[in-house]
């Protein structure tokens, strides 16, 4: 219980580093090793997925194969039962609103008809970081059993992939060679030749990686990406690539090349003993790679369904001002 007195970023930092010390990163699991370990973390209730921090501390360190997570309140709330005697884990939440009693003029609790007190939400500015204690779906009596998602061919899954590459519009080019990188200078992808890789999940993994560098460009979500080999930036930005390329594999079911992080072990333990805060900082611009990436896909799939319905899609555009925002945000991606 001790490490869990901690701030999250510093018990996570810590964990990375132990396992970076014995020669691993825990974000290079291989796929074969556990479907269900690769699923993202999501919220029993609500069914949203856990975001940064919050979902790399779930994905890397949960015991458990459900992906599923509630907190004690979630779970009564659906009349499930929470195991006696089972240990939670804490993750970061943020409070943006609180409620408060309303007064009137004179200082006094307002009422309601049934004499209950009244209570006005107030927004909190800044929002207020606290902890929130969540439990897994396999600690919890009275969860439905996980949904199974329908089969998808390896095909399919990499067919995926390779139209939301296309959709980015990147400068992909493949030489022989055994280099795969991103230079900012040019604004392009250098890949080896599909054949040099062992297995097509490995290719589309390394692209991956490599266009996760890719949207730090200053015309996208420009990050400091112009560092020389060897430096602290440079390891930096590795690290956000690694984890983003790990959040996309899971994202779209084709793994992570456990190999790619050799070379930076001593430079992110250097980075995460002396500035805990940086695995938050790394978690949260992976993030936001994920989250650019994969606007392609859903440009890619609104596109396509445009193409085949277009009055209907105009009709069943979305009624919520946050969706609509998402909606013209997804579509400026991709000059």
């Amino acid at each position: 219980m001790a490490a869990e007195t901690k701030k999250m970023h510093e018990a996570v930092a810590e964990k990375i580093i132990a396992q970076l010390k014995e020669g691993t990163a825990p974000w290079q699991l291989p796929w074969e090793k556990s479907t269900a370990a690769c699923d993202k973390p999501q919220n029993a209730v609500t069914d949203k997925a856990y975001r940064g921090l919050n979902a790399l501390y779930l994905q890397l360190f949960s015991p458990f194969e459900d992906p599923r997570w509630a907190t004690f309140k979630q779970a009564q709330s659906q009349g499930w039962q929470v195991q006696k005697g089972a240990k939670g884990m804490a993750i970061n939440f943020v409070k943006t609103h609180q409620y408060y009693p309303k007064k009137d003029e004179q200082g006094k609790q307002v009422l309601d008809e049934n004499g209950k007190q009244v209570k006005v939400r107030r927004t909190l500015n800044p929002p207020m970081v606290t902890k929130a204690w969540v439990f897994n779906a396999e600690q919890i009596k009275g969860v439905p059993p996980i949904a199974k998602s329908p089969e998808i061919s390896q095909w399919e899954k990499l067919n995926r992939v390779e139209s939301l590459v296309k959709t980015t519009g990147a400068s992909i080019a493949h030489v022989h060679g055994n280099s795969a990188y991103y230079s900012p200078m040019g604004d392009n992808i250098r890949m080896p030749e599909k054949t040099q890789f062992k297995s097509s999940d490995r290719y589309y993994a390394t692209l991956l990686h490599e266009l996760g560098h890719w949207t730090g460009h200053k015309d996208r979500l420009d990050r400091s990406i112009m560092n020389s080999f060897g430096t602290q930036e440079y390891a930096r930005e590795e690290l956000r690539a690694e984890i983003a390329s790990m959040m996309l594999g899971a994202e779209l079911q084709i793994g992570h090349d456990p190999g790619q992080h050799l070379a930076y072990v001593d430079s992110w333990i250097k980075i995460l003993t002396e500035k805990p805060f940086e695995i938050h900082q790394a978690a949260s611009d992976s993030q936001k790679i994920m989250d650019y990436l994969m606007a392609f896909d859903r440009k890619k799939e609104l596109i396509k369904g445009a193409e085949k319905h277009p009055v209907q899609e105009m009709a069943n555009q979305p009624e919520d001002k946050e969706q609509k925002q998402e909606l013209v945000n997804t579509l400026k991606f991709g000059r």
